[in-house]
């Protein structure tokens, strides 16, 4: 099974992000690659996106727990 793709409607649904806090994360290296589906069309890997949710809450929790 393929992993499913996300728009970026999606993926500001799923990390409670803004559009553009989603591409600064991402050029400065803090968020996962979007992938070019076509000329004027983006995705994220769900999977991606997940570690990356996953990787920030087990990071909050060994800093001493949610703010």
């Amino acid at each position: 099974m393929k992993d499913k793709l996300l728009r970026i409607d999606e993926v500001m649904s799923v990390t409670g992000l803004s559009q553009s806090t989603i591409y600064r994360l991402e050029q400065a290296g803090q968020f996962p690659q979007r992938l070019k589906l076509s000329e004027r069309a983006v995705a994220w890997r769900e999977e991606d996106v997940r570690n990356w949710m996953e990787s920030r809450e087990n990071k909050k929790q060994a800093e001493g727990g949610v703010r």
